[in-house]
């Protein structure tokens, strides 16, 4: 009986294990990196032949809806109907070089621009006949919900990554970086005094995690040259006590980085070297439309992810640090940990990152 319910235990298990099987790999046809990154991401997440769906789009950051619902939602979904993947499907990896954000009218909560990736996310609900409305955020289904794993019809969305840093190379190095990753090191918690309802997720994620496994600092001060970091929880360029662009962190492979930053997945262009955020001090800080710090930039000084906005979300729809930490912290994979962190799709979440990339069981 025993040997039973332990054979039954293990299929269970390999039944929902993630693997490159589960991966729709997102490709433009019309950019040269975005096709040489998915020739190499492919063969190390063994992802078959026929789960790789080639765009002819532009390669434009941003784009207008009618280009999104042509050159990408249209192709993508016949990609998913074609090959028989809706169901099988959970994880849509784009690739850099794919268009990153919809322009759109309105403001505020009512905004109609949004990340493409975010857009995405709902696409298997519009092929199961669900319509969503274009102005705002919609709500998220796997938000906090940490204990349920991520299943098909369940959770009626994809859940959607991007392949992507400041060149190919910091791109190849993202992925490589994403299959040597171990559940080790610290998580990182920069809190900075000014908001306490940001403050205290961050204090929460830093409650859920073990004690042993935790740097956290309360004070005015920003946190800079920490060792073996595998996660960082801080407000970025809105912290009025960071001064510095890099913070001189040693990110172990696989380390994830986030923040409570309004633009900081903007765009996807590598900035001076000499660029910074310091203070908004002027137009010499705006690049790319802002003086915000840049989700990229994790990437290039070697983190292994990072989380970003491509406008305006507001606090309350950023990640939460006491979903998203705590969940990749426990051995789910970066893209569920993610989407169990966001309370809305259809906004301006973006996830640099593998969506497979997993630490493993602590």
């Amino acid at each position: 009986m025993h040997c039973v319910l332990l054979l039954l235990t293990l299929a269970a298990g390999a039944l929902y294990a993630q693997t490159g099987e589960q991966v729709l790999l997102v490709v433009n046809r019309n950019d040269a990196a975005s096709r040489e990154l998915a020739g190499y991401y492919r063969p190390r997440r063994s992802i078959p032949a026929k789960n790789v769906c080639f765009l002819n789009s532009t390669s434009a950051e941003e784009i207008s809806w009618e280009v999104y619902r042509e050159q990408i939602e249209k192709p993508i979904a016949a990609c998913l109907e074609q090959n028989g993947l809706r169901e099988k499907v959970i994880f849509i990896a784009l690739t850099m070089g794919v268009p990153l954000k919809v322009d759109g009218a309105g403001k505020e909560f009512a905004a109609e621009h949004a990340s493409v990736d975010s857009e995405l996310a709902l696409l298997y609900g519009k092929l199961r006949g669900m319509e969503f409305r274009r102005a705002g955020g919609i709500n998220n289904p796997f938000f906090m919900k940490r204990s349920q794993p991520f299943r098909h019809p369940a959770f009626p969305i994809y859940l959607v990554t991007r392949l992507a840093a400041y060149d190919l190379a910091e791109a190849k190095a993202m992925v490589d970086r994403s299959l040597a990753a171990r559940n080790r090191g610290k998580f990182v918690i920069d809190l900075s005094t000014t908001n306490p309802q940001g403050d205290g997720w961050l204090r929460t994620a830093a409650i859920l995690l073990p004690a042993s496994r935790v740097v956290v600092d309360e004070t005015k001060r920003a946190l800079y040259d920490q060792q073996n970091v595998i996660g960082y929880a801080a407000w970025g360029s809105n912290d009025p006590n960071r001064e510095r662009r890099n913070l001189g962190f040693q990110w172990l492979p696989g380390a994830l980085a986030t923040e409570y930053v309004s633009t900081n997945a903007r765009t996807l262009h590598r900035p001076p070297d000499d660029w910074t955020f310091r203070g908004w001090l002027g137009r010499h800080t705006i690049f790319g439309g802002s003086s915000q710090s840049l989700s990229a930039d994790y990437i290039h000084q070697g983190a292994t992810a990072a989380t970003g906005n491509t406008y305006e979300p507001y606090l309350g729809a950023c990640p939460r640090p006491d979903y998203l930490l705590p969940a990749y912290f426990e051995g789910r994979t970066l893209a569920e940990s993610y989407y169990l962190s966001i309370p809305f799709l259809s906004w301006q979440g973006v996830l640099l990152g593998d969506p497979l990339c997993s630490l493993g069981k602590p």
